[in-house]
C-alpha cells in the first residue's frame, strides 16, 4: 500500500454534492480542502449530470488524487430520486475514470461505521468526529462537504493496514485489538 497519496472522496446528490481530499503521509492524514458543488440552480437533471462530470473532472485535475472513494447510493422510499443520485455517482465515477482514477465504493453505512464506530450515526456526529480527528478549524457551512470528507478517511481506514500490519474496519475492530491505546 502507497504511504503517500491524495484520496478524494465524494458524497454524490444532485442538489448539492460534497468532496473531501485528505493527504496520507506516511502514518498520519491531513485536511488538504473539502467543499460542495452547488447544483440547485440548474433547471434540469442533464445540466446538472454536466456540471458534476465539469467540476469533479476540475478537482481532479487541481489536486491529482490518487484514488477516489464514493459512497453509493442506498435504497430510500423514492425510487426516482435513488435513479437521480445514482446518475449522479456514475457521472462522478465516470469523471475520475476519464482522468485515470481507480474508484472505491462504500456504502452509508460502512462510511458512518468507519468513523464514528456506529454505522447509525448522524451526520452531526461524524462531522464532530472528523473535526477532532483532522483538527477541522472552521466547519463548513454545509453537512454535505463533511459527508464527503467522511467517505476519503473511510477509504484510509479500509485500506490503510495499521502499524502492526493489521486491517482494521471500524473503530470498534481497533479498540478491540489495542485495548492498551484508551486513555
Amino acid at each position: 500500500m502507497k504511504n503517500d497519496r491524495i484520496i478524494l472522496g465524494i458524497d454524490p446528490g444532485t442538489n448539492i454534492m460534497g468532496y473531501g481530499l485528505i493527504h496520507h503521509k506516511g502514518s498520519k492524514i491531513e485536511l488538504i480542502a473539502m467543499g460542495v458543488i452547488k447544483l440547485g440552480k440548474l433547471p434540469d437533471h442533464g445540466l446538472k449530470l454536466k456540471k458534476i462530470f465539469e467540476r469533479v473532472s476540475a478537482i481532479i485535475s487541481e489536486y491529482k488524487p490518487d484514488e477516489l472513494a464514493i459512497e453509493a447510493p442506498f435504497f430510500g422510499k423514492n425510487v426516482q430520486s435513488m435513479l437521480k443520485l445514482g446518475r449522479a455517482q456514475g457521472v462522478a465515477m465516470a469523471a475520475a475514470l476519464n482522468l485515470d482514477v481507480p474508484i472505491f465504493e462504500y456504502s452509508p453505512r460502512k462510511i458512518k461505521q468507519s468513523i464514528t464506530g456506529n454505522g447509525n450515526a448522524s451526520k452531526e456526529q461524524v462531522a464532530a468526529m472528523l473535526t477532532t480527528l483532522l483538527s477541522i478549524q472552521d466547519p463548513p457551512q454545509y453537512m454535505d462537504a463533511t459527508d464527503g470528507l467522511a467517505v476519503a478517511v473511510c477509504h484510509y481506514f479500509q485500506r490503510n493496514p495499521g502499524v502492526d500490519g493489521e486491517q482494521y474496519g471500524s473503530w470498534k475492530s481497533y479498540i478491540s485489538k489495542n485495548p492498551d491505546k484508551l486513555k
